[in-house]
């Protein structure tokens, strides 16, 4: 098997890897875990990387590769010397930082800023930007792609937006330098999908790669799991069903929205705003185990609706598509009748996704027109007749729920 461009989503559990064909089309895909304990130290990363793209090496011939990228967790930084040497462990995306340096970001940043908030990125590097011999400050994607080329320094639009970068004004914005971040040490920012450089001579040996294949840059994982879906045009969506129901849809516009949580990352020309809602998979798991849903689910009628109105929750408070920290779980009347009962839980899980794609389309971005689902809910033929039957839309397959394909897919934008 040959491909034409490589993808590696650095998560939090280990490093993927896919070949891809010219159209983007999975040729080979393999992966190495991360152990939780060494999840800090991105010479683990490294390691995992090696060993991902070893694996994905005994699959297929690398010999046509024309370029790589790479995407990882949105919000994990490190800090570099000149050369691209860690000094120190990373900060993951999940840190809370110093809640002086949140203030401080809340001080300074704007309202709609993706900065916000207990975990900042932003806030977390204020301490971290004096550490001696600092030379960068970077983005677990940008460090590894930077091992794979020499060239570090470079990130992308989207792993820089939770820092505090500007997508309209495509910059860093002088707020950053007023609440006392060492600017000088933030990396050059490009669109996803831009070449930095040549891989290395040795990364080229090693890996059996030809010495031309480039290195681009990449996305977080959020949204390099959005592109490997094929989702390509204005008004395409993308539901994540899983233990919580994540919309993301493509735009010809910005959205923002701090009440809701939304906040818009840019592709090019597009935007990709969403939300999240705390329904989903671990609403049902409050009354279902997955044998007995899959079981009941199989006796659903999709066509007919229930009658009952549910919006089930797996504990009080909403972010979206309505914020409302005190919610409660509405599930009730509960039929005798767990068939009943289940499909009343399933619509009223689907009427909040379309409430939310209507929501977004209300603060500015294009009405939903073609759905794309993902994540464990995605398997449910029931649930999937049915949600196609309260959203109204053309429902078409994923072409792949792995973000590596996705950053496979920007590597191919690199050389096209």
């Amino acid at each position: 098997m040959t491909g034409v461009a490589i993808g590696l989503d650095l998560g939090t559990s280990g490093v993927r890897a896919a070949l891809v064909d010219e159209v983007g089309a999975p040729v080979a895909f393999a992966s190495a875990p991360i152990e939780s304990a060494r999840r800090r130290d991105p010479d683990t990363w490294w390691d995992a990387a090696t060993r991902a793209l070893d694996a994905l090496g005994a699959q297929a011939d690398f010999g046509g590769v024309r370029a790589l990228a790479v995407d990882g967790t949105s919000g994990t930084v490190l800090v570099v010397d000149e050369d691209g040497r860690p000094l120190g462990p990373a900060s993951l995306y999940n840190d809370r930082a110093d809640p002086e340096a949140v203030a401080r970001v809340a001080a300074t940043a704007p309202l709609e800023s993706a900065a916000h908030g207990v975990t900042s990125p932003a806030a977390r590097l204020l301490g971290m930007s004096a550490r001696a011999g600092a030379g960068w400050l970077l983005h677990e994607a940008d460090w590894l792609a930077g091992r794979l080329c020499g060239r570090f320094g470079v990130s992308d639009e989207n792993n820089a937006l939770k820092t505090g970068y500007d997508p309209i004004a495509r910059r860093w914005p002088d707020w950053l330098a007023h609440c006392g971040l060492q600017v000088a040490l933030l990396p050059r920012v490009e669109p996803p999908g831009t070449v930095v450089a040549q891989v290395l001579p040795a990364v080229a040996t090693r890996f059996g790669l030809p010495g031309h294949a480039l290195v681009a840059t990449g996305t977080t994982d959020g949204c390099a799991a959005f592109l490997a879906t094929g989702a390509t045009a204005v008004g395409d969506g993308v539901t994540s069903l899983g233990s919580t129901l994540t919309i993301k849809l493509l735009s010809d516009r910005p959205v923002f929205a701090p009440r809701f949580g939304i906040y818009s990352h840019r592709l090019g020309d597009t935007w990709l705003p969403g939300g999240a809602s705390n329904s989903g998979g671990a609403a049902l798991a409050r009354h279902f185990d997955a044998a007995t849903l899959a079981r009941l689910s199989a006796r659903i009628d999709p066509a007919r609706d229930s009658g009952l109105d549910y919006y089930p929750l797996p504990a009080p408070g909403e972010r979206f598509p309505i914020a409302d920290a005190a919610l409660v779980p509405r599930e009730a009347p509960r039929p005798v009748d767990d068939v009943a009962f289940l499909h009343g839980l399933l619509e009223g899980i689907a009427r909040i996704e379309a409430l939310g794609y209507q929501r977004l389309a209300e603060l500015g971005a294009p009405a939903l027109r073609r759905l794309r689902t993902v994540g464990g809910g995605a398997a449910n033929p029931a649930w999937t007749a049915l949600r196609a039957r309260i959203l109204g839309v053309t429902t078409a397959p994923a072409r792949s729920e792995e973000a590596a394909v996705g950053a496979a897919g920007l590597a191919l934008r690199a050389v096209a």
